[in-house]
C-alpha cells in the first residue's frame, strides 16, 4: 500500500531522517564486519553494488520516528531516544532483507534486492548481523532502561519471526482459523510497531503503564494496517497498491478477509475454488473476489480495522502526553494505516 504523508508529517519524517542517518551509519560501521557492512550499505541505499557511495537512502522512517516520539512521551528529548530509533530501524531492515528472499522479490526501492546482488547466504547473514547490531546499540545506550528496552525489542523481534513463520505455514494449510490469522498478523506486523512506540520511553526508564499503553497503541495500529493492506490486496486499484488487481488472491494468500470468509457458513464454492491445486484463472479470481465479499470477508475486515483504530485511540487517551506528542503519534498512525484517525 502506498500513501503520501501530509506536508507537516513529511517535515517531521525528514527531521527524523536527518537525526537518524549519522547514528545508523555509525552503528553499521561499528558493529558489522567488512563483508556484512558492504551488503548492509547497499541495502540501505548508501552505496552501489561495487561499494561506491550513492548519497541516497530509502525508507519512510516510520518506526524510528515512533521511537523518538516515545522518548518525548517519557519527558525526554527526541535525541535521547536515538539508540531506540537506530535499533528498531536495524531490526526492521533485517526483516526486509529476509522478506525479499522468502518472497522472491527482485527489486526494492527501485533497484535490485540485496540477495539478487550478493546471493542468498550473504543477504541472510547481513540480516542476522543487523539484529546483533541492534542489540549492541541498545545495551550500550547510556540510559536507565537500556536492559529493559533490549529485552522488549528482543521479545518483539521473536514475535515478528513467529508471525512470519505462521504466515508461511498457512500457505501450506487448508484450514486456518480466524483467531490464528489475527494472531499471526498481530505478531508479524503489530509486534515491531508496538515495540517502536514503547521503546524510547522504556529506554528512559519510564513507568510500565506508559510503556505498555504506547506498545498497545502501536500493536493496534499495526493490526489495522495489515487489515487495510489485505483489503487493498483484493479490492485495491493497481495505481494505489503498485500491484496487480487481486494480487493476493492470485497467489492464494490466506489474508484476513479471505480467512474470515472461508470460516463463514455456506462457503463451499469458495473453499473448493480457492483451495484447489490448479492455478486460478482471471475469471476464477473475479469469482473468488465476489465470494469473499458475499461471505462477509470484506465487511469484517473493514469493521475490524475500524475497531483496532478506535482501540489505538483509547490507548493514547489513557495516558498523559504533551499535546504535540499525542498529535504526532496520531498523524504518524494515520499515515501508517493510510487514513487520518
Amino acid at each position: 500500500m502506498t500513501t503520501t504523508p501530509a506536508p507537516g508529517l513529511t517535515a517531521v519524517l525528514d527531521t527524523t531522517r536527518t537525526l537518524l542517518e549519522p547514528a545508523l551509519r555509525e552503528a553499521v560501521a561499528t558493529h558489522l564486519g567488512p563483508q556484512m557492512n558492504r551488503i548492509a550499505r547497499y541495502h540501505f541505499g548508501w552505496s552501489d553494488a561495487e561499494g561506491r557511495p550513492t548519497g541516497a537512502w530509502g525508507g519512510k522512517m516510520i518506526r524510528p520516528n515512533l521511537a523518538l516520539l516515545s522518548a518525548r512521551a517519557a519527558g525526554a528529548e527526541a535525541e535521547d531516544g536515538l539508540p531506540a530509533a537506530v535499533a528498531i530501524e536495524l531490526v526492521h531492515n533485517f526483516s526486509l532483507l529476509h522478506d525479499d528472499i522468502m518472497d522472491g522479490d527482485e527489486t526494492r526501492r527501485g533497484r535490485a534486492t540485496a540477495w539478487t546482488v550478493f546471493g542468498v547466504p550473504g543477504a541472510v547473514l547481513a540480516g542476522d548481523a543487523l539484529v546483533a547490531a541492534a542489540t549492541c546499540v541498545l545495551l550500550a545506550a547510556p540510559a536507565a532502561g537500556a536492559r529493559s528496552a533490549t529485552l522488549a525489542m528482543t521479545a518483539a523481534t521473536r514475535r515478528m519471526i513467529d508471525g512470519q513463520a505462521a504466515d508461511s505455514e498457512f500457505e501450506r494449510r487448508e484450514d486456518v482459523t480466524l483467531a490464528e490469522c489475527v494472531r499471526m498478523a498481530g505478531d508479524k506486523t503489530g509486534a515491531l510497531l508496538g515495540s517502536a512506540c514503547g521503546l524510547g520511553a522504556d529506554l528512559q526508564g519510564a513507568e510500565r503503564r506508559l510503556v505498555e499503553r504506547l506498545e498497545a497503541f502501536g500493536e493496534h495500529i499495526g493490526l489495522a494496517f495489515q487489515l487495510v493492506d489485505d483489503l487493498l490486496g483484493i479490492w485495491g486499484e493497481s495505481a494505489q497498491t503498485g500491484k496487480q488487481v487481486g494480487a493476493d488472491l492470485r497467489v492464494r494468500k490466506k489474508s484476513l478477509p479471505v480467512v474470515a470468509a472461508l470460516n463463514a457458513p455456506g462457503t463451499d464454492e469458495l473453499r473448493a475454488l480457492y483451495l484447489r491445486p490448479e492455478p486460478l484463472t482471471e475469471p476464477d479470481i473475479r469469482r473468488v473476489t465476489t465470494l469473499v465479499e458475499r461471505a462477509g470477508g470484506r465487511d469484517w475486515a473493514q469493521n475490524e480495522a475500524d475497531r483496532q483504530i478506535a482501540a489505538a485511540e483509547e490507548c493514547l487517551t489513557a495516558v498523559d502526553l504533551p499535546d504535540d506528542v499525542r498529535r504526532a503519534f496520531t498523524e504518524v498512525a494515520g499515515f501508517v494505516v493510510g487514513r487520518r484517525l
